[in-house]
């Protein structure tokens, strides 16, 4: 059996744009045929859910039962890839219950693959989350996200205040999410579907959709480069596949 792999997604910042992040992570497993699950810990709402319903099921990270839903089916669900989506503000909180549960000791003794993607915004605050996340990242693949998703001018730091933070970490890797075009990223919001549906001009029953051509090609050309960044860190050899990505189309 492939060992399970579980990605945590997450700030302890709001307004960063981690739910786009794991939404680009969710369609590049999809385009890799890789059998994926998600949860979605804003709750009761939910926002990856609104994209991803048929795989995404909301919990509430801070319980024992949710926690059970969890990290009790890991080897039982069906899907290789639990991928978590954890509320803004929650990430430092959601990984010492990942310690206290005992998840970190299994992780680090190779029994899962555990990957978190931590999405830093453009403050001095943000850069000092990268401390005390550190703290949790003894047998996970830490990757520091910069998400330029949605502000052009989203990194202004000094270079070298920057790099004294993020030289604190042995073995993290840095991770760059580019600028989409304003009204495409908009227009993808209203949809409510997957960027792949939207490319496609699909809704999520695959029913016809009529997107814009600008703007399903400008999402087209962003989750390209998406995935390249995806490819580069090898992250479906992270997850245990050795699938060949396909095009969004």
């Amino acid at each position: 059996m492939t060992k399970p792999a579980v990605i945590v997604v997450g700030a302890d910042k709001g307004g960063v744009g981690k739910t786009t992040v794991s939404r680009a992570v969710l369609d590049y497993f999809s385009a890799n045929n890789i059998p994926t699950r998600a949860f979605d810990t804003e709750s009761p709402r939910g926002t990856l859910k609104r994209f991803h319903p048929a795989i995404t099921e909301i919990v509430d990270m801070t319980t024992t039962s949710d926690q059970m839903k969890i990290f009790d089916t890991l080897n039982t669900a069906g899907a290789s890839v639990t991928v978590i989506d954890v509320r803004a503000g929650l990430l430092s909180p959601a990984l010492a219950s990942l310690r206290d549960i005992g998840f970190l000791d299994a992780a680090k003794s190779g029994q899962i693959t555990f990957a978190v993607f931590h999405i830093l915004g453009p403050s001095i605050a943000s850069l000092e989350e990268i401390a005390e996340t550190a703290t949790f990242m003894n047998g996970a693949k830490y990757f520091l996200v910069k998400n330029f998703i949605n502000n052009t001018s989203f990194f202004e730091w000094d270079q070298a205040t920057y790099n004294s933070y993020f030289h604190r970490i042995k073995d993290a890797t840095e991770l760059t999410i580019p600028k989409l075009n304003e009204m495409a990223y908009e227009q993808v919001e209203v949809s409510s579907v997957p960027f792949l549906k939207f490319v496609a001009n699909k809704g999520h029953n695959d029913e016809a959709a009529n997107y814009s051509f600008v703007l399903r090609g400008y999402v087209r050309h962003w989750l390209g480069n998406v995935w390249s960044e995806f490819d580069r860190i090898k992250l479906t050899d992270l997850v245990g596949s050795a699938a060949t990505p396909r095009k969004a189309e």
